[in-house]
This record gives C-alpha cells, sequence and structure tokens, in this order.
C-alpha cells in the first residue's frame, strides 16, 4: 500500500462523497482511505456501502471529538509507506497522488512534503503561501504547511508522535498543529519540502461572525507553535505585527467586523506565545502502528 489518506470527520457526508470521487479519479489503486467518524449518527453508513467496492476504505468510530485524536487514531491503523490527512470538505486535483509519489521516489531523505490551500474558485486559497519551491526551515515553515496538504512517510508520522492532541479543533489551541508537527520533524534533521505546485482544493475561510469568534483560539495556536518550537524572534514578531496592522487598517475604512477579527487574533497569538505550556518541549511519544 503506498498511500494511507486519513480523513477526521464530523458532520459531513456529501463533502466526503465528493472527497472519494476526487480520489479515484487520480487513476490509482495503491492508497486506501480511513475515515474516522466522530459523528453520533450513522450519515457515513451510505457513502461506506456505495464506496466499499471501488476504494480501499476502512471506517472508524470515535467518541472523542478533537481533530488530533481522530488524526492519530487513524494513523495508528494506517498501511501505506507515506500518510496524508485531508480535511472532509477537501478535493484533489487531478495528478496529486503521481506527484507525491514521484517526490518521495526520487530523494530518499525527504521525510515531509507540503504544499499550499488552492482556492474552488482558482489560485491559492486563504492564508499566507510562499511564492517559491525549496526546502523548509524554522523562518519558512510557518508560510508552507496546512494541515490537509502535508504528506510524510508513515514511519515518520508514527516515530513523531502524530500530531499534538493538546492543538487543534477540539482544543485551546486551535490551529497551527501541522506547522508543530513539521517543526518537531526539522528539530530531529529530517529532511522537508515545500512544492508551490503541490494544491489541494480546501473551502475559502470567509471572515464570518463563526471566523471572528474562533480568532482568538486560531491564533493561540500559532502563537503557541511559534513559541515552543523557537520560531526565530523576527518571525514571533511579524506574527503579532500584522494583525495589528489589520486592525488600524479596518478601523480607517470603518470595518468594524474586520477590526474585531484582527484584534483576536492578535490577543489569541500573544496568549499563546505567554502560555506557560508553551515553555515545554515539543516532544512526544512515538505511536504505536496497531497494524
Amino acid at each position: 500500500m503506498r498511500f494511507s489518506l486519513v480523513v477526521a470527520t464530523l458532520g459531513r457526508d456529501a463533502d466526503i462523497a465528493a472527497l472519494l470521487d476526487t480520489l479515484l479519479a487520480q487513476g490509482r489503486l495503491d492508497f486506501e482511505v480511513i475515515l474516522v467518524d466522530q459523528n453520533d449518527d450513522d450519515r457515513l453508513g451510505p457513502i461506506e456501502a456505495a464506496y466499499a467496492s471501488r476504494v480501499t476504505l476502512r471506517r472508524l468510530r470515535s467518541s472523542v471529538r478533537n481533530a488530533n485524536h481522530a488524526r492519530n487514531l487513524g494513523l495508528r491503523h494506517a498501511r501505506g509507506e507515506i500518510v496524508t490527512f485531508p480535511d472532509d470538505d477537501c478535493l484533489y486535483p487531478p495528478g496529486v497522488l503521481d506527484s507525491v509519489d514521484a517526490a518521495f521516489t526520487a530523494d530518499p531523505k525527504l521525510h515531509v512534503l507540503t504544499g499550499p490551500a488552492a482556492s474552488p474558485k482558482g489560485g491559492l486559497g486563504s492564508g499566507r503561501w510562499r511564492e517559491e519551491t525549496g526546502p523548509i526551515d524554522l523562518v519558512t515553515v510557518w508560510t508552507s504547511v496546512i494541515e490537509f496538504n502535508i504528506f510524510l512517510r508513515g514511519e515518520t508520522a508514527l516515530a513523531l508522535g502524530g500530531f499534538d492532541e493538546g492543538m487543534g479543533p477540539g482544543s485551546p489551541f486551535g490551529s497551527a498543529e501541522g506547522n508543530d508537527l513539521v517543526c518537531r520533524a526539522l528539530a530531529r534533521g529530517l529532511g522537508a519540502r515545500y512544492d508551490a505546485a503541490l494544491r489541494i482544493i480546501h473551502p475559502d475561510k470567509r471572515l464570518s461572525d463563526v471566523a471572528v469568534e474562533r480568532a482568538e483560539r486560531y491564533g493561540r495556536g500559532l502563537g503557541f507553535a511559534l513559541q515552543r518550537n523557537g520560531a526565530p524572534l523576527g518571525a514571533r514578531m511579524t506574527f503579532l505585527m500584522r494583525p495589528l496592522g489589520g486592525v488600524a487598517a479596518s478601523l480607517l475604512r470603518g470595518r468594524m467586523h474586520n477590526a474585531g477579527y484582527y484584534w483576536m487574533t492578535f490577543r489569541g497569538r500573544l496568549a499563546g506565545m505567554m502560555a506557560p505550556e508553551a515553555r515545554q518541549p515539543a516532544v512526544l511519544a512515538p505511536l504505536t502502528d496497531i497494524e
């Protein structure tokens, strides 16, 4: 098995089917999909039945509503040489798995490969992304990583301890768990590379009321990851000052909603950097492969 795709899912069904369709369109049979189902109901039952004969598909049930717990559960069951963690509303453009396969085959020292988000409307998705392809380091990792577009060698992902379950959706530090994972790989001297052309489609984030409400929690996650992993002072200051610039620009334009979002982002990032937990080493115990 070349690939394992671990999909932590909650509250979606049609989006899962759309993702599976794009995986089938890759034209490969050497992958498995592990759905980690956090729903209370059986909404994924019909999806599982409809696709079971066309793709290697397993569904694991989890009563814990925590994205990283679900990802790690799926990782423990993964049989693929390369693992990845698409969101349950992602779509894969044609040729993605071929491109990733070629990259890992060409470079035996490559342990982590990442790429940016792509917008359903075309071009890059929400977030700040590096323009150039190249190795990842502690300066560039913050503009090179999104959780749903990380590919790792399976043994590497297990050895790193997977995702930190104290970060990400369902935790106080609501984002940047992917950056944290890649930083832990860098700390071990493992090769990590960003490919600007390796894009996974994901819905664009809108500056909605929900986004404002969770901005502080998401900001806290990034601040925590920056501090815990020893990001250069310049990077930390950049990520503190940028939302303050957003506050000022929004106030000048009379966009109070936007100003609130940027202010909450600043507060969260500062709180994350100052969190006592951020002073602890970024080391997780290895995960055990169940298979």
